[in-house]
């Protein structure tokens, strides 16, 4: 059931409807039911999975809760290993045994790995460091041991973020489970700005932006550096637009019920360095693994040497937590790579700018800080977009060729029409107004104030939606990109 269909349209005002109507000791009850169903969905035995690292993490809170200080870590480590354990055998268990038959090729051993024909269930990966991060904060003495099992089940399964997040917090979402939440119109204009936009994102920018990705990423040999860099940069919206559009759409579903989820994009295609990009984009992980790894590890307080290897540790599972694949290893670890040297050359950057007289601050340094910030990120998305790491090698020689070779033919050679190409130039740039507005002021907010505004942006939103986004007879609908982790 994905977000952008008529289904979930139906699905999402049946359970707004039913959920008001309902007293408010069964409004839980129906909320999960109603998130189970949605994940049901895809494949009902993907439930039995969710089911089974609930009940883990719900035990094993309950046990460290009450468990004395030595026998809290063992808990900790059982929900730990369990869930992990689940992960790896759906998500890792091939690759790893590619690698090793691989591995043992290049040796000149003959082992053969058996591979197993297994199903990535659809969201696994979210829904799982969600539940660690609560037995985590259990632990941590940040949250307490929830009793109340269907509080808790909805708290893993509820169904505007359940597929691909944001990765809610125990501490921000499960009082929430708890709290009353009377019916308030407020509430439903605060959430049908956000899904509206969500939409236009995915099926106007993004899934007509995948037409040229697709033409050029699909058939990379013999594609010429322009038409490769028009597709990088075409990607690079693309599945932003994609992935902030699901968390748009989810935020703005559980805000009609009257829940408020975490933001998880603050424009980061705005920042002047990587660091500042993995503070802006996917927010729900990088605080993640910035709570949940980095700093166990030590962060930044070991000295320079240690907070570099910190710092590539978290970049590479983050690459191996997108995908079990070469690829999404080697993104990782370039973002890593691009951190590292950062932190090792910002002080010759700080005595250079003194020498030339420069300030941050300038804006012809954030201009070239900005520009620069986003080449480094869309060459980085070239691994993640590449289908094999042979691909994207190619991808890399063709952009950085000498000399630089263009487009070539016509520009309908990248799978869409000059009228499409400047129809998505001009979203695309609507987008990034919008997205620059977002970071200076609570736009959306502003717009609900007025009824003029409210019903007009509703209006064009829709308009735009129909006339140019992706759907009816012969459209291949487009999953969210982030759907297969």
């Amino acid at each position: 059931m994905n977000f952008n269909s008529l289904q979930y349209l139906v699905f999402l005002v049946a359970n707004v409807v039913v959920y008001y109507l309902l007293p408010q000791r069964a409004r839980n009850v129906q909320l999960l039911l109603a998130s189970y169903y949605f994940y049901m969905c895809w494949n009902p035995t993907y439930a039995l999975l969710m089911l089974f690292s609930t009940a883990v993490t719900y035990g094993c809170g309950l046990l460290v809760g009450a468990s004395a200080w030595g026998k809290r870590r063992l808990w900790v480590a059982l929900s730990l290993i369990l869930n992990l354990g689940v992960l790896f055998f759906f998500k890792y268990y091939n690759f790893t045994a590619d690698v090793i038959t691989r591995g043992m090729d290049f040796l000149g051993l003959s082992m053969d790995v058996p591979f197993l024909d297994v199903l990535l269930p659809v969201g696994i990966s979210f829904y799982t460091f969600q539940a660690l991060g609560y037995t985590i904060d259990v632990y941590r003495g940040d949250v307490q041991a929830q009793r109340n099992f269907i509080d808790y089940a909805l708290f893993i399964s509820f169904f505007p973020q359940l597929v691909a997040g944001p990765i809610e917090r125990s501490g921000n979402m499960i009082h929430q489970l708890k709290e009353r939440h009377p019916f308030q119109f407020e509430n439903i204009k605060a959430g049908i700005l956000p899904v509206l936009w969500g939409l236009f994102k995915k099926m106007v920018i993004a899934d007509n932006l995948a037409v040229v990705v697709n033409t050029v990423y699909n058939n990379p040999q013999g594609q010429g550096g322009g038409a490769f860099l028009v597709a990088t940069v075409a990607f690079a919206f693309q599945i932003y637009c994609d992935f902030s559009a699901y968390s748009d759409i989810a935020r703005g579903s559980a805000r009609m019920l009257g829940f408020r989820l975490m933001e998880n994009f603050n424009g980061p295609y705005f920042s002047k360095s990587i660091r500042e990009f993995w503070r802006r984009w996917h927010i729900s992980l990088s605080s993640w693994f910035k709570d949940y790894l980095y700093f166990p590890l030590g962060g930044s307080r070991r000295g320079k040497a240690r907070t570099c290897l910190n710092v590539m540790i978290v970049f590479f599972v983050s690459g191996l937590w997108h995908g079990a694949a070469s690829t999404f290893v080697a993104w990782g670890l370039l973002n890593g790579l691009y951190q590292v040297v950062s932190l090792l050359v910002d002080p010759l950057r700080k005595r250079v700018m003194a020498l030339l007289h420069l300030r941050d601050e300038s804006l012809l340094v954030r201009g070239f800080r900005l520009c620069c910030t986003f080449f480094l990120t869309c060459m980085a998305w070239v691994l993640f977009r590449a289908n094999s790491l042979t691909d994207a090698l190619t991808a890399y020689r063709a952009i950085f060729s000498i000399p630089f070779a263009g487009v070539g033919g016509t520009l309908t050679a990248l799978g869409v029409s000059v009228k499409t190409l400047g129809m998505l130039f001009l979203f695309v740039a609507v987008l990034v107004l919008v997205d620059w507005l977002l970071t200076r002021m609570p736009l959306f907010q502003k717009l609900n104030k007025t009824v003029f505004l409210r019903y007009g942006v509703y209006f064009l939103l829709i308009v735009s939606i129909l006339l140019f986004g992706s759907y009816g007879q012969g459209y291949d609908p487009q999953d969210f990109v982030y759907f297969q982790f």
